[in-house]
């Protein structure tokens, strides 16, 4: 990705609207903005800009979750990968912490560093070019979901897995794993990588894939950004649908509606399949929907409702159909984040837990954890429960149960950020819940917020972690790469 447009300047960075950045202080360990009568380390020269304000500083210290607050020293805005390469060899040579970060979609501090420096990816955006007849693209780390489908869509093509909420950065999610209604059937989108342009923890601008550099692929995909800075990506497309047949089918009875979901996702007979949970009027998280989706021509022949529905279990009296354009269909949450954000929830706190449930006990882990839950408790979120074949997935470092159908059950809470003791109380549930499903042979899926340890880090990533650790020791030497998550 090093063809992104240079924005080279004589500056070597800016503080606010005019202060320079006039050079690192190994004294103090601090950025200088004024001559302190010490030797200082003179900042690489930079295409982007470096800051120090209290705004950027401040914005870099939080994230979605709104819980976790670690203030960087400094944040880069990188004008070129050139940008990100000096930089990181900067702080190698210093002992810096290094984050990346994204939209800042984390929600317990994951692209936060303490007296380090943030790498805001969000410049690094470039898409394509895209032809009709490829089957793959090349985008900058920073680049949105929602853009790459809109530049593939123009072309009759599509990546062919989507995490529902599409205003998140490729970097980011395929540095968590990037699962969706469509792993089922793709797997996850760490899973449809051909290729990554990283930039390592000792400052080495490679590129790696299954066949290049191959264990260092295997340990940036899914791996926390533990060895490396993701700057851009290679993604495997498949032609798009036109329009899609979108399906919500409702269930009373948590066993048909589990059974069900694993029907569909054996037999593929969806392109898109999910499923959610909510409250009856009493409270009790009793009443489920599944959710899918059939894509139409021209991937696919017209949706047909008897052939799609046939066998199914579900309260016919509420079922909702619709036929929806795919692109409105891949961005339908849209309009509820917009409602979100003008109530001002979208800044409360976010104490997510995400968790993988082996199919063999799905049904019993489901009712013991929606059995604690209290919509108190949850807020206006959502609880999500689908199933995915362990088959379509492949990369080493997403972490999945033993088990042929895992299941993703997902308690996406929101409360208010100052009720820190309930935070607090929904963190430590988060725990317990956790440990319930690891005993139960379940993983986490790690974009949520639950208090771990590194020694949860070695039991999470299990037979891979000496692979893992090696990867760190090698791409990472000292070790300065994300340390907000304590996997290392």
């Amino acid at each position: 990705m090093t063809r992104i447009p240079s924005r080279r300047t004589a500056l070597r960075g800016l503080v606010g609207a005019s202060a320079v950045v006039v050079g690192f202080d190994p004294f103090t360990r601090g950025w200088a903005v004024t001559d302190t009568g010490r030797p200082l380390s003179g900042i690489p020269r930079l295409d982007g800009t470096l800051l120090t304000d209290d705004a950027s500083l401040t914005a870099d210290a939080d994230d979605f979750g709104h819980i976790v607050h670690r203030r960087p020293a400094a944040v880069l805005r990188p004008g070129s990968v050139r940008d990100v390469v000096a930089m990181v060899r900067f702080c190698n040579l210093h002992g810096l912490s290094v984050a990346p970060r994204g939209q800042g979609h984390g929600t317990n501090g994951q692209a936060q560093v303490e007296g380090g420096l943030i790498i805001e990816t969000e410049p690094l955006a470039s898409i394509g070019p895209v032809r009709t007849d490829s089957s793959r693209v090349t985008v900058g780390a920073g680049a949105k979901w929602s853009d790459v489908a809109k530049a593939t869509l123009a072309h009759g093509l599509t990546p062919p897995v989507f995490t529902d909420y599409l205003e998140l950065s490729v970097g980011g999610t395929l540095s968590v794993g990037g699962l969706g209604g469509q792993t089922h059937r793709h797997g996850a989108q760490v899973d449809n990588v051909l290729e990554l342009e990283v930039v390592t923890g000792a400052g080495e601008l490679l590129r790696c894939s299954p066949s290049r550099h191959r264990d260092l692929f295997h340990a940036v995909l899914a791996g926390l950004g533990q060895c490396a800075v993701i700057v851009g990506a290679t993604l495997r497309l498949v032609p798009a649908p036109e329009t899609v047949r979108h399906y919500i089918l409702p269930y009373g009875d948590l066993q048909t509606f589990l059974d069900d979901q694993q029907l569909l996702a054996t037999e593929g007979r969806f392109a898109y399949l999910e499923g959610q949970v909510g409250a009856d009027t009493a409270g009790a998280f009793n009443q489920f929907a599944i959710e899918a989706v059939a894509y139409g021509p021209p991937v696919g022949d017209t949706p047909d409702d008897t052939v799609l529905l046939r066998g199914l279990r579900y309260a016919a009296s509420g079922a909702q159909i619709t036929d929806l354009g795919y692109y409105d269909f891949l961005d339908r949450l849209a309009p509820s984040v917009a409602a979100l954000k003008e109530a001002g929830l979208w800044a409360y706190a976010h104490p997510w837990l995400n968790l993988l449930l082996p199919g063999r006990s799905t049904a019993d882990l489901a009712t013991t954890l929606l059995g604690a839950l209290t919509p108190a408790d949850l807020g206006p979120g959502v609880v999500l429960l689908y199933p995915l074949l362990r088959d379509r997935l492949h990369t080493p470092l997403l972490r999945m149960p033993d088990d042929p159908v895992p299941y993703l059950f997902a308690v996406l809470r929101t409360t208010p950020p100052e009720d820190t003791a309930t935070v607090q109380r929904l963190l430590s549930a988060n725990r317990s819940a956790y440990d319930t499903v690891r005993a139960a042979g379940g993983t986490q899926y790690p974009v949520g917020s639950i208090p771990f340890q590194h020694t949860d880090w070695k039991r999470q990533f299990g037979p891979v972690w000496s692979r893992f650790a090696e990867a760190r020791r090698t791409y990472d030497p000292k070790g300065i790469l994300v340390p907000g998550q304590g996997v290392f």
